[in-house]
């Protein structure tokens, strides 16, 4: 009997180019675009500054370039700093299955070694749709979250498989790379309950260190446990439960990459539709005549951002950003939810503290049945004289079924990277990114992001 192992190796070692229809290919590169400009955009945060710190101690001779500088670290540490830039504003891509994922985290580990390895373009996005299709299709084989487990426990095997194809291993060392991924790391799922950390945004950064780790040592001729989902304490008895994996993309069957959904707001995904509402019925009902606001939505937005009571009280952007009171509330007292609604002094302002309070969450069964194909969110607005405003989202801006324009992707590209990079730079690195399948390095890619030196906050 083939092994899960062997079948993730196998399609990881078969996939090429060639294999990809022109759709897929080119939302793999609008989704490097998406990345990177998160990653910009993220650059002067503090635990992205603490990432590129600790990677900045290390120089290698098989280099990976931390993204906004010219510094070169070794791929897994670059991986990991560019990995949280991705990720921390909470603003890349998204995938909803029976675990729900950020499936563009496996960019960074895609980026650092194929610049170690010298590959090109084609190879790049080759293996970026490595790691959607296996980190995809395990999320849609076994849920992680309902036993205690962080969806990122999937992220150490994709990225192992990203690095691994990158670096033209054999189906053989493929599987031993993803036992020595997998074994060792398995993360519990407190990385997103209560008051979250900083950590919220390194978590799967750190998936993508320990998977280029575990790639390097198969590729040196380090074995690894196995099997690594069918043995008696394996993944299945210990993690998942049993499943069977579902088939790849390819032979006429959709690649994954095309049902993943790039944010419309840097926010938790389970609230886009959410915020899109509350946006839509904010010129119906002033503040002032707000008495209570309802949000009905469906069991997994609410386990996820509704329940705990740090929700109604964020202290940090990454509780704020997984708060469904907090996001309701801002849209409607700001008007927008952007990066400026997520400043320390936005998230402890007393009269938006005050309207949090009146927002309360409730779980629709209907809603709760139409998730993951859909994602219904309902806001009712209740007034001091006694009116009520409804309205209902069900498929957000983003999302499959509403995508977003290459031109939306790139005013958002514009609106994160602005803020660091002159005009003509940013032009110049949008025009790499589309064409990023005839480049023959990486460094023609990642030159263009390279920060100018500023009097504050760049490190």
């Amino acid at each position: 009997m083939t092994t899960v192992a062997e079948q993730l190796a196998a399609f990881a070692h078969r996939l090429t180019l060639n294999d990809l229809p022109e759709d897929v290919v080119r939302e793999a590169k609008r989704r490097v675009i998406d990345s990177i400009g998160c990653a910009i955009g993220a650059f002067d945060s503090e635990p992205c500054r603490i990432a590129r710190e600790v990677a900045r101690a290390v120089k290698s001779r098989y280099p990976a370039t931390l993204l906004g500088t010219m510094h070169a670290s070794a791929p897994d540490l670059a991986a990991f700093a560019n990995g949280t830039m991705i990720r921390y504003l909470d603003y890349n891509d998204t995938y909803l299955s029976k675990e729900p994922a950020h499936p563009s985290d496996n960019i960074a580990a895609a980026l650092a070694v194929a610049e170690a390895e010298g590959a090109d373009g084609k190879a790049l996005i080759a293996s970026i749709i490595v790691g959607y299709e296996v980190q995809c299709r395990l999320c849609d084989a076994a849920a992680l979250r309902t036993r205690g487990w962080d969806h990122v426990t999937y992220g150490p095997l994709s990225t192992a498989l990203v690095a691994a194809k990158l670096m033209g291993l054999s189906e053989a060392q493929m599987v031993h790379a993803l036992g020595l991924a997998g074994v060792p790391n398995v993360a519990l799922r407190q990385t997103r309950v209560g008051e979250l950390s900083m950590w919220k945004g390194s978590a799967f950064a750190n998936a993508s260190r320990n998977g280029i780790f575990a790639a390097v040592l198969a590729r040196q001729g380090m074995t690894g446990p196995a099997p690594l989902f069918e043995g008696e304490r394996g993944f299945f008895n210990q993690v998942t439960g049993p499943f069977e994996l579902p088939s790849f993309g390819g032979d006429g069957r959709p690649f994954k990459i095309l049902d993943a959904s790039i944010k419309y707001y840097p926010a938790e995904y389970h609230a886009q539709s959410a915020i899109e509402a509350a946006l839509l019925l904010r010129p119906r009902c002033p503040l002032k005549d707000i008495h209570s606001i309802t949000v009905r939505t469906f069991d997994v937005a609410a386990e996820i951002i509704g329940k705990d009571p740090e929700k109604w009280r964020p202290q940090n952007r990454e509780t704020a950003d997984h708060s469904l009171p907090y996001l309701i509330a801002v849209a409607l007292m700001d008007g927008e939810v952007g990066l400026a609604q997520f400043t320390d002094e936005r998230i402890k302002d007393p009269k938006l503290r005050s309207l949090i309070q009146k927002v309360s969450v409730v779980t629709d069964p209907d809603f709760s049945s139409a998730y993951p194909e859909a994602m219904p969110n309902q806001i009712e607005i209740r007034t001091v004289h006694g009116k009520s405003h409804i309205l209902k989202v069900t498929y957000p801006k983003g999302h499959p079924k509403r995508p977003l324009s290459d031109r939306e992707l790139e005013e958002k590209f514009i609106s994160l990277t602005r803020p660091v990079l002159p005009e003509k730079q940013i032009r110049r690195l949008l025009d790499r990114l589309w064409a990023v399948v005839t480049l023959k390095k990486m460094d023609d890619l990642l030159s263009p992001c390279c920060i100018p030196v500023r009097s504050k906050g760049r490190s």
